[in-house]
């Protein structure tokens, strides 16, 4: 495999992401990263990035020897990035290697961006960038990184974490969600969208939504959410309650807060709040710069309310959001 880098030409002065592999790193979030970083972008007009990968190694041996990675950039490239993407792997308890950790220092140091996906957490944390910031990783490795890194703030069952100039994603999917919130944050929602549709894949899930953790299957495959769902969703605006979820399901309310429990981690009320600022997020996006209107459209009633589910929910004002995500933002 070869750089990707070279098979694209970069638009001149265009933020420069670098991507750390190491040994035994993870092909899945490499490709993330390539595919929301990497990829040049005709739908657009331009490429987003310049995009670039190095390995402290003329040739890598990637996750339990799948394959190799060969032809990239040497580690001196990660002096160069705006944005760093440090390597991850399954064996948190192996130590990363010190050229790599003194590389995330020198990024740090001088105000570029890192990212960890996954076990990445692991290798900010070792290299000391974390250390009184807020963080995550995969579940399945929670009690562990408490354990090593008490001086980070580590939050479980969360999707990812931005803070500032260091973020970090969950396992697996997860990375790609933070890409897109990442191209968000850079270009604008419009192009964030446009990334996502190629990857078909959500176009924004919010960061502090719950990791899928392991859950049994419900007993009964056929009762699926799904209807009920969809219904809901093409309802928005209307007064719906969870009652009236309830009897679209033709289940009582105790039955079908049961089944969001089992089938989505979450109550009925819950989903239906996140659904209605999801919306509203989109039509912000959309430019509807009314907030009143914005939280009619979306069944969330007054600004006021709309007002504090986005404080609570996204950590930031409608008019903020408007300013970030709305047109011409980016």
């Amino acid at each position: 495999m070869t750089n990707g880098s070279s098979h694209a030409v970069p638009a001149t002065g265009a933020h420069r992401v670098v991507v750390i592999v190491d040994e035994n790193s993870n092909p899945f979030e490499l490709g993330c990263a390539t595919e929301v970083f990497g990829l040049r972008r005709p739908e657009i007009g331009r490429d987003l990035y310049d995009f670039r990968l190095c390995s402290p190694e003329p040739r890598t041996l990637m996750r339990d020897g799948f394959f190799t990675l060969a032809g990239v950039d040497g580690l001196e490239a990660a002096d160069t990035a705006d944005t760093l993407v440090v390597p991850n792997r399954p064996d948190v308890e192996v130590p990363r290697r010190p050229a790599v950790l003194d590389a995330v220092r020198r990024a740090h140091a001088r105000g570029a961006r890192l990212i960890g996906l996954c076990s990445g957490a692991f290798t900010l944390a070792e290299a000391g960038v974390l250390d009184g910031r807020r963080a995550t990783a995969h579940w399945q490795w929670a009690d562990s990184f408490r354990a090593r890194f008490p001086r980070v703030r580590f939050e479980e069952d969360v999707l990812f974490v931005d803070d500032g100039d260091v973020l970090t994603a969950a396992g697996s999917a997860a990375a790609l969600d933070l890409g897109l919130h990442v191209v968000r944050a850079d270009h604008g929602a419009e192009i964030a969208n446009s990334v996502s549709r190629r990857l078909v894949f959500a176009a924004h899930r919010d960061g502090g939504q719950r990791q899928f953790v392991e859950r049994p299957m419900p007993d009964l495959p056929d009762e699926s959410l799904g209807p009920v769902l969809h219904w809901a969703q093409e309802r928005l605006e209307a007064p719906l309650t969870v009652p009236d979820l309830a009897a679209r399901a033709a289940v009582s309310p105790a039955t079908l807060h049961r089944r969001f429990r089992a089938q989505l981690g979450t109550t009925p009320l819950a989903w239906l709040t996140g659904q209605r600022l999801a919306l509203a997020c989109r039509l912000i996006e959309h430019g509807e710069s009314r907030f009143e209107v914005v939280a009619r459209r979306s069944g969330l009633g007054t600004a006021a309310r709309l007002r504090t589910l986005m404080r609570r929910e996204r950590g930031i004002t409608p008019s903020a959001y408007r300013s970030r995500f709305g047109p011409g933002a980016g």
